[in-house]
């Protein structure tokens, strides 16, 4: 039984630290803003988790164990939350994501008159003429 524990340990370890490599290469490596949250958040969520749930495994059913089930159960909600606040900051900061096709609508991107007259004509156009 304690061999099938350090394997569930160790596999749960290295899974995490495997993560928070690929989320710090992440970091480094994409474009924006955006993009590089998603790597951050992978780190902080699953990373994190995964070795957190690894100690776990190596610690047993003791007061550590409760402890790093509080921390999981923290970082597991926290996380996310501030990185989705964050995301929301930086957006209606008017800090947009780079993309690739620059049709795309924002939610910060104001309706100007010009998408309004463009969205009429194309719902008269449609329309058969009544003379």
């Amino acid at each position: 039984m304690a061999l099938l524990f350090d394997i569930l340990s160790w596999g749960a370890l290295i899974s995490g630290c495997i993560l928070c490599l690929i989320g710090g290469w992440g970091m480094i490596r994409l474009p924006d803003m955006y993009t590089r949250m998603h790597g951050a958040s992978i780190i902080d969520t699953l990373g994190i988790g995964l070795i957190l749930v690894g100690l776990m495994f190596q610690a047993g059913l003791t007061l550590i164990t409760a402890k790093l089930v509080l921390i999981l159960i923290f970082v597991f909600f926290t996380s996310p939350t501030a990185t989705h606040a964050l995301a929301r900051a930086a957006l209606n900061g008017g800090l947009k994501p780079e993309v690739l096709d620059e049709g795309i609508r924002l939610p910060i991107d104001p309706l100007n008159s010009d998408d309004v007259a463009v969205a009429d004509t194309a719902s008269k156009e449609d329309e058969p003429s009544k003379i």
